[in-house]
């Protein structure tokens, strides 16, 4: 199945909108022992309560090779837990380094089941990444409206809204209900939601924000399709250290972000 038939029957089987960030914050923990057995914890006990989970690479990237093999791991679990893996990079350059950097996220065993792309050093830098993600069955979630506040130093002038046309112009050549070109839009800018639905009809949305960024997850159902499909929104810190490391209080806040989620659109 492609990501996004993959993505759908997971929210339909547990019944979650919810996405689970695992930033592992090494000064957090005592070492990095603790904080891989912290972060593989919060996964397991977390899992029957999102329908998919997104590493920021960055936090794997800054504990080197160890963080490399670290998610390695994270990724392999959240699949045997029947979790779909949005590997969040913000990856965008030109060429054949945008080539390589759509192998190396979205085919072979780093691979993620989706990566998030920066489309600001011009729409023809997305190529690499639909034709990887159409040919291994992933998907690509492209930056148009991010959560951030200095997010309208560039994406404010209807230029957000140039983006969001052209990932539903891309997703045009995808059968069925949805495309395997989505869109980061922040769930921290609820009144545009309506009107990046209406322009991207067919895109998958990944909603950062929720949580310790103050989105409000009552105010996010236009984001959602019928039957509350369409979107997934994202949690990091608001899960992971929920009550400082205390996995049972992760717990907590994933099922009632999954609640109040559920009750937003039903």
């Amino acid at each position: 199945m492609t990501f996004a038939d993959t993505l759908t029957q997971r929210v339909l089987e547990v019944n979650s909108r919810l996405c689970l960030g695992l930033d592992p914050r090494i000064d957090a923990y005592r070492d990095f022992a603790h904080l891989k057995a912290h972060t593989l914890d919060v996964l397991e006990a977390c899992a029957d309560l999102v329908a998919c989970m997104k590493p920021q690479l960055a936090f794997y990237e800054a504990l080197g090779l160890d963080g490399l093999l670290l998610l390695e791991e994270v990724c392999a679990t959240a699949r045997t837990l029947g979790l779909p893996v949005v590997l969040d990079g913000k990856r965008g350059d030109i060429g054949s380094t945008a080539t390589a950097y759509a192998r190396a996220w979205l085919s072979g065993a780093h691979a993620g089941d989706a990566l998030t792309v920066n489309p600001y050093l011009g729409f023809e830098t997305l190529t690499p990444f639909v034709d990887v993600a159409r040919r291994e069955g992933g998907a690509i979630f492209v930056l148009v409206r991010t959560s951030n506040p200095g997010s309208a130093d560039l994406q404010d002038g209807g230029v957000a809204e140039k983006v969001a046309r052209e990932v539903a112009r891309l997703g045009e050549e995808d059968g069925g209900d949805w495309s395997c070109v989505g869109a980061v839009v922040g769930a921290t800018h609820p009144g545009e939601l309506a009107a990046f639905r209406q322009l991207m009809p067919k895109a998958l949305l990944l909603l950062p924000g929720l949580g310790v960024q103050g989105a409000r997850a009552s105010e996010l159902a236009p984001a959602f399709r019928s039957g509350g499909l369409g979107a997934v929104v994202n949690a990091s810190r608001g899960i992971q250290y929920a009550g400082g490391l205390d996995v049972q209080a992760s717990v907590r806040a994933a099922r009632a972000f999954r609640d109040e989620l559920n009750a937003t659109w039903s």
